[in-house]
C-alpha cells in the first residue's frame, strides 16, 4: 500500500491541475510583479507557472541540502580514516609471511634456480613412443 502514495499523489496533482485549467480556461487577470504590470494574463499560465518555480525551488534547495550532507559525510569518513591510521600498531607481522625457499633461497643463503624445461607436443609424442 505504500508504495502506491507516491504515484497517487502525481494523479491527484495531475488531476486538480487539469480541472482549473478546464474550469478558470478563460480567467483573464491582472499582475502586478512589482517592477511592471500585466493586463489579461490568463489565469492558468499564472497557475502553472507557480506550480512549476516551487518545483524549482524544492529541486534547488534539496541539491544545496545534498551537497551539504555529502560533504559533511565526506568529513566524517576522512576523521574515521584518520582515527584508524593512528590506531594500527606498526610493530605487527604479517600472518602469512614468506618462507626462507620462496625466495628463491635455501637454508644456507645460497640462491636456487630452478629451470623448467617446456616440452613441446613432438618430444612428448617421441617420449611416448619409446615408452611403448
Amino acid at each position: 500500500m505504500i508504495r502506491f502514495i507516491g504515484p497517487l499523489g502525481v494523479a491527484f496533482v495531475l488531476v486538480v491541475s487539469i480541472l482549473f485549467a478546464a474550469l478558470n480556461g478563460s480567467q483573464r487577470i491582472t499582475l502586478n510583479l512589482g517592477v511592471t504590470v500585466l493586463y489579461g494574463v490568463p489565469l492558468t499560465l499564472v497557475g502553472f507557472a507557480g506550480l512549476f518555480m516551487g518545483m524549482v525551488v524544492m529541486l534547488v534547495a534539496g541539491v544545496r541540502s545534498d551537497l551539504r550532507v555529502r560533504a559533511l559525510l565526506r568529513q566524517r569518513l576522512e576523521d574515521e580514516d584518520r582515527e584508524e591510521r593512528a590506531l594500527i600498531d606498526r610493530t605487527q607481522q604479517d600472518l602469512f609471511s614468506q618462507l626462507p625457499w620462496e625466495d628463491g633461497q635455501d637454508g644456507d643463503g645460497d640462491r636456487n634456480e630452478i629451470e623448467i624445461e617446456i616440452e613441446t607436443g613432438t618430444e612428448m609424442e617421441s617420449e611416448m613412443e619409446d615408452g611403448e
